[in-house]
């Protein structure tokens, strides 16, 4: 018998022109329900993002993520997104979309604690 708990996982991407579908590594977004964990984790590397978009507006881009960390952490001023069950909040954060803020698709794993694998995959994906 395994101490591992199926994690599931996704990387967070920014697209600042959509139609070109070219985009920026930003962050993971990791769920773990045995270990009741919902997290995001993500840097805004504005250089890469405006290298893409010279006109990509990105404090708009940091508020973005900010409200997705928010609703991760299911704080109430975050909407009623934040007010679902972890599993109903990852379900919505990783729903495709056709926005400056998409989600790559979503990736199981095993872990011992959803905070490390978030942080490796956090450094693997993004750094």
């Amino acid at each position: 018998m395994t101490d591992r708990l199926l994690f599931e996982y996704a990387v967070v991407r920014i697209m600042p022109r959509v139609e070109r579908e070219e985009f920026v590594n930003t962050g993971v977004v990791l769920f773990c329900a045995k270990q009741r964990f919902l997290q995001l984790k993500y840097k805004v590397d504005a250089p890469r993002i405006l290298a893409l978009c010279p006109k990509a507006d990105v404090e708009e881009i940091r508020t973005y993520l900010m409200a997705f960390e928010q609703i991760c952490l299911g704080k109430p001023g975050a909407g009623p997104i934040a007010l679902l069950p972890l599993a109903g909040r990852f379900r919505w954060l990783t729903a495709t979309r056709s926005t400056i803020v998409q989600t790559s698709k979503v990736h199981p794993g095993l872990c011992l604690d959803a905070a490390e694998m978030l942080d490796k995959i956090f450094e693997q994906q993004v750094l």
